[in-house]
């Protein structure tokens, strides 16, 4: 039961804390007044960890299930 509980947790909470992440880059941004091109480079800078947790999760699932060549 554990670890059925911590298979779906563990996805449900590392999304909510990225979209958590995605609110301060964004708050951030509009406390800095940092303009369009700023906030871009924000997310850009800033978001790139996250984006390769994602891809890392992503291509991993990609192979354990037989998508691999």
């Amino acid at each position: 039961m554990q670890q059925t509980f911590e298979t779906w947790i563990t996805p449900m909470m590392i999304g909510g804390l990225i979209i958590f992440m995605c609110f301060i880059i964004w708050d951030l941004a509009k406390k800095s007044q940092a303009g369009r091109f700023g906030t871009i480079m924000l997310f850009v800078v800033l978001g790139a960890g996250m984006l390769g947790y994602v891809l890392k999760v992503v291509i991993t699932w990609v192979l354990e299930n037989g998508g691999g060549v």
